[in-house]
This record gives structure tokens, sequence and C-alpha cells, in this order.
């Protein structure tokens, strides 16, 4: 069975000892040769000057392809265009098109009077401009503002409609959870690649706290693996061991593509993609 591709998702650094981790990250992972990689945006978009920063110096850097994350959060529909056409500029090809989460401090989100309402709104703008190929998030297990898994995937359709061409889920414990959420999409008429998002567990106490906040549900088999293991300090061993068979498992099933969400912590990202086959190449000649 051959290896899947990978792609890795970084977060922009706001310290200087996190752009020495970032950097890190990117020089452990590139070696991998990722299809790409994807550079996020802090809530409310409190990182957009970082992340465009950090997208385009990572592709001048290493001539890895980079998509960076665009949010309707706190910005008109001037100013989101804008950021996309600097990207465009800096001849960054791909974009994560995303609704974005409530400003800190915010229980929900809301729109900006003069900003796009909803990331179909933003797609279509996106779209429209024919500059970037425009990736979405989808949600195999239901976003904290929808009413169930189906509406998700029926929000999912019109996002591909509206202009993209593929979509990176959030992540999940176990691959039935992503194997349904193909199938219902599927039935739904989605014929657009659905990428899984998948998160090895580097610290299981903030891995909690993350999923409670997206909805990603929590098995009482996993909590209880990891309190074992936390015993005899086996969380790192368990984390690769689960994260591989994670893996192989989506990949019996047909997946092909695999969306690592790195945290700017690569060794446990780096022990499974070796674990799946998928081993250092030649450096990419670095752009000018």
């Amino acid at each position: 069975m051959p290896a899947p591709r990978v792609s890795f998702e970084f977060f922009p650094p706001q310290t200087l000892e996190a752009s020495f981790r970032l950097w890190e990250t990117v020089q452990m992972l590139a070696p991998l040769r990722p299809e790409f990689v994807s550079v996020t945006y802090g809530a409310g978009g409190t990182t957009r000057k970082l992340t465009h920063e950090a997208v385009t110096t990572i592709g001048r850097s290493t001539g890895l392809k980079v998509a960076a994350h665009l949010t309707c959060v706190d910005a008109t529909r001037a100013e989101t265009l804008e950021i996309a056409r600097a990207y465009a500029e800096a001849g960054v090809t791909e974009i994560v098109a995303l609704r974005g989460d409530a400003p800190k401090g915010a229980t929900r989100f809301t729109p900006h009077p003069d900003g796009f309402a909803n990331s179909v709104e933003l797609i279509e703008a996106l779209a429209a401009t024919g500059s970037f190929t425009l990736r979405v998030g989808a949600y195999p297990e239901p976003h904290p503002d929808a009413a169930d898994t189906l509406a998700d995937v029926r929000w999912l359709k019109r996002k591909i409609e509206a202009g993209a061409t593929s979509a990176i889920t959030q992540f999940f414990f176990e691959p039935e959870t992503f194997l349904r959420f193909r199938d219902l999409c599927a039935k739904e008429g989605i014929t657009a690649p659905i990428i899984p998002g998948i998160l090895p567990i580097d610290n299981w106490a903030g891995v909690k706290r993350f999923a409670s906040r997206c909805g990603a549900q929590v098995p009482g088999w996993l909590d209880e693996a990891f309190r074992n293991a936390a015993r005899d300090g086996r969380e790192e061993l368990l984390s690769v061991a689960l994260c591989t068979e994670l893996c192989d498992t989506l990949i019996s099933e047909g997946v092909e593509d695999l969306h690592f969400y790195t945290l700017n912590r690569p060794h446990l990202t780096r022990e499974v993609c070796h674990a799946l086959g998928i081993t250092a190449q030649p450096a990419l000649e670095k752009v000018a």
C-alpha cells in the first residue's frame, strides 16, 4: 500500500522563542515533502500580520507550497480582500478560507458590519479573483454553531459550490467518525476531496480542552489509556501508536491525504509519518 500524501499546519509565532520553535518545526518536517503547509490565523484575526510574514517567509526560504488561512473576523470586505491581494502579489496561490472563531472575550461570531457574513461569502469573493486555490474547513462532528452533522455537510456543499476545491476536517479521535462523515458527504453529492485532519496528542489535558471547545467527542477509553500511560511515563509512545493506527485505518479505507495539526511541535508528527512509510527526501530548491 503506497504511503499517503501529507500536509502540515503551523502557527505563526508571537514571541522570539515561538519563532525558533516554528523554524525548528519547518526544518524538521520539510524533508518529508508535504503537498502543502498551512499557517493559521489567531482568533479574531489577532495574528493577521504575523500569518502573512510566516507564509511568505516559509515559501521563500523552503520552496514549499504554503496555504494562508484567511477569516471573516473583525475586518471589512475591503480589508480582507486587500490581505488576499497582498498574498497574490507575494506569489501565494492557496488560501484556507474560514469563517473564523469569535474574537477573544466574545461568546459567538458576529460579522463585521461591513464584512463578510460567513465563509460562503468569503469563498465567493476569493473565487471571483481567480487568483487562488481555495480549501475550507469541514466538521465530522457537529460544529458548535450547527444543528447537527447533516447541517454541517450541507453547509460544506455550499462552500464547495461557492468555489472551494477541497476541505480539511477538524481533528477527531476514532476513524469511524471520519468515515461516517465521508459517506454522508458522498450521499449529499459532495465529490471534492475531503482531507482528514490529524492531531498527534502532545499534551492530553490540553487536547481535551481543545476538543471541548470545537465539539470533538473524547472517547472514554482514550481518556483511560492516557491516565494509565501517564503513570508509567509512556504518553509519547501511546500517542505515536494511536495516531499511527488511526492513520493506517484511514489509509486502508481509501484515504490518500492526511493533514497534520503540528501545533509547532514536530516530533510526534515526524514519528507518525515515519511509521507510515513517509521518509525524508532531497531538499527542495529554494526560491531566490
